[in-house]
């Protein structure tokens, strides 16, 4: 992908917090949603390993689920504070209702939301999802997003990920679907 720059004229108000499966593009498409905005981008997952020096499958094998979401509910809290920026979050946070009270609060959420063929060819590669780590993890992938959908569609917004999109073209629409909500993004793009 190629460096964005900030598109002049715009300006983000809150915070906007990518929400959605593994593999929906939350942290790709996230990072260049931010580079046009020229604001930070964080990422939760990334925060929680580096306060811990492990990563997300190490904590889920050595304290458990349970520990982890607990970890998380308290980084995606102190992200949300402090200048607007952009949030990608692991699949599983928005799950939480003091996640998605927090978020709606504080900042807007976004809903990438992918079909179970798309997130699979993106995931299925990729040891490092502890949730995959089944006898099926196709099967287990198609059972979550069953039964996370629901919850996803209480985002603030929805931007469909397509397989014909690349990271720019979501971004994009990203941004275009942030601009319908003048609370959140000033001036448009």
């Amino acid at each position: 992908m190629a460096e964005q720059t900030a598109t002049p004229g715009i300006a983000l108000l809150k915070p906007v917090v990518m929400v959605g499966m593994m593999g929906a593009g939350k942290t790709a498409v996230g990072r260049a949603v931010a580079a046009r905005l020229g604001v930070p981008f964080v990422d939760s997952d990334h925060e929680i390993e580096a306060a811990a020096n492990m990563t997300v499958a190490e904590i889920f094998a050595r304290d458990g689920e349970a520990f982890f979401r607990d970890r998380e509910a308290e980084v995606i809290a102190r992200l949300l504070s402090g200048p607007p920026k952009v949030l990608s979050t692991g699949g599983g946070a928005f799950l939480r209702a003091e996640n998605r009270a927090a978020i709606a609060r504080r900042g807007v959420s976004v809903w990438l939301d992918a079909d179970l063929d798309l997130l699979w060819m993106r995931v299925r590669q990729k040891p490092t999802r502890p949730l995959l780590k089944t006898a099926d993890p196709y099967g287990t992938l198609r059972d979550l997003l069953s039964s996370r959908a629901s919850v996803y569609a209480r985002a603030d917004l929805v931007v469909r990920a397509e397989p014909r999109y690349s990271v720019d073209d979501t971004a994009r629409r990203v941004i275009d679907t942030l601009a319908t909500r003048p609370d959140v993004l000033k001036g448009s793009p």
